[in-house]
């Protein structure tokens, strides 16, 4: 009998929000994700298809940015049917376990993405520092090995997560505060012990992206001694602008994501719109710059791009 209470009392799923108290103009909130799923799906597409079709363009740093393109085009697609499905039918409601594989492929591809963009700040480091030795590091073999560890590292450390989450029981009122599920929202739903969740979730996030962080920065430490080192003024302006395009990537990655992720964590009683809008920067606005930023700051992407239009 107890066994039949429990099952009645826990819900059999999560309500997912779009933006509170607007629900009567959601359909006209919708034209601007629209927008950005579609420039983000697009653009990352072109990328990719400028960098495919161009042999010119077969080299690591276009093949690293080639492989954050398809990262992109995941995480739009992870959560644009959820997104979408708020704003223009109002369905909030979503299963535990489509709300599971949800999350399994948004953080599999975030740890994805912040190694790709570790990789790239290691390319432009040994480009800068290293230069005489640039292709024999980094063939293609290489890259293609690195390639798999990231697909295999990220699977291997996030598949617990939903696995974790199946085990516990939902007996609270499970609304989560963004259009998609997140590990460290849906985890406080529960009504059962939750630590194990805690210390692992700390653990990906310190041990992968923290420290994918801290190489970055350590990478560019040194790339900027190696730059002041150049006696010409030209030469430094030049080495440095080959960085500016990743290090406006890095800054469109990190930041959201930390502070989504502090406040989570240690804001819980924060604005409820607070948690929205940074949710919604975390998860759109990376996809939706990316193509933009290297498509602007890139000469070789940016001449190509022109040429298709101009055809």
């Amino acid at each position: 009998m107890p066994a039949v209470n429990d099952t009645k009392f826990q819900p059999a799923v999560f309500l997912l929000t779009g933006i509170p108290g607007l629900e009567d103009v959601h359909v006209w909130i919708s034209i601007p994700f629209c927008l950005m799923y579609v420039i983000s799906i697009l653009g990352n597409s072109l990328i990719l298809f400028i960098i495919k079709t161009d042999p010119s363009l077969h080299e690591p740093m276009y093949i690293f940015l080639s492989i954050l393109a398809v990262t992109d085009v995941g995480l739009s697609l992870s959560t644009l049917p959820t997104t979408l499905g708020i704003y223009w039918f109002h369905s909030r409601e979503i299963s535990h376990d489509a709300c599971f594989a949800q999350l399994f492929f948004i953080h599999s591809l975030t740890l994805i993405e912040s190694s790709v963009l570790l990789c790239m700040a290691f390319d432009r480091f040994v480009a800068i520092c290293n230069p005489l030795r640039y292709a024999s590091i980094l063939t293609p073999p290489t890259i293609s090995k690195m390639g798999l560890v990231f697909l295999l590292k990220a699977v291997t450390l996030i598949l617990p997560l939903p696995i974790l989450l199946k085990q516990h029981r939902y007996c609270k009122e499970s609304i989560l505060s963004n259009s998609y599920c997140l590990h460290q929202e849906v985890m406080t739903m529960a009504c059962s012990n939750i630590r194990v969740n805690i210390i692992y979730g700390f653990f990906i996030t310190v041990f992968t992206q923290g420290l994918d962080l801290l190489l970055i920065l350590l990478s560019y430490v040194m790339i900027l001694k190696s730059v002041l080192s150049i006696a010409s003024h030209v030469e430094r302006l030049k080495a440095l602008n080959t960085c500016f395009s990743h290090v406006c990537v890095v800054l469109l990655f990190y930041i959201p994501e930390m502070a989504l992720s502090a406040i989570h964590r240690f804001a819980k009683n924060s604005s409820p719109i607070l948690l929205i809008v940074l949710g919604n920067i975390y998860m759109l606005v990376p996809p939706l710059m990316n193509p933009i930023v290297y498509s602007v700051k890139t000469q070789a992407i940016r001449v190509r791009i022109i040429r298709v239009f101009y055809k």
